[in-house]
């Protein structure tokens, strides 16, 4: 089977955010998280990675957008990213399954 799109919100299970990640600055990535109603338990992280996008008030910066995981779980290989909120996307802000395979 290939990789299958989703892009669909998933809900971190209360208590189980990587605090390790977050003392390093990354979001806390969950251990478990809700999908479909059905609770996903985070095996492995296979990679990770940040994506970035330019200043948008004309400064020449770069800031991190985008933190991607790639993690191994019961259903699959599965990549999630967390979207950083700003003032222009808060409800797009948070956590997401991108693809499943």
């Amino acid at each position: 089977m290939g990789e299958q799109f989703i892009s669909e919100k998933i809900h971190p299970a209360p208590g189980t955010l990587d605090t390790a990640r977050m003392a390093s600055g990354q979001p806390g990535l969950p251990r478990t998280f809700l999908w479909r109603g059905k609770t996903v338990t985070v095996e492995q992280v296979l990679r990770q990675w940040r994506e970035t996008g330019p200043c948008r008030h004309g400064s020449g910066e770069k800031y991190v957008r985008k933190f991607w995981y790639e993690v191994q779980t019961a259903d699959g290989v599965m990549k999630l990213y967390f979207l950083k909120p700003t003032k222009g996307s808060l409800k797009d802000a948070g956590w997401r399954l991108f693809s499943l395979k």
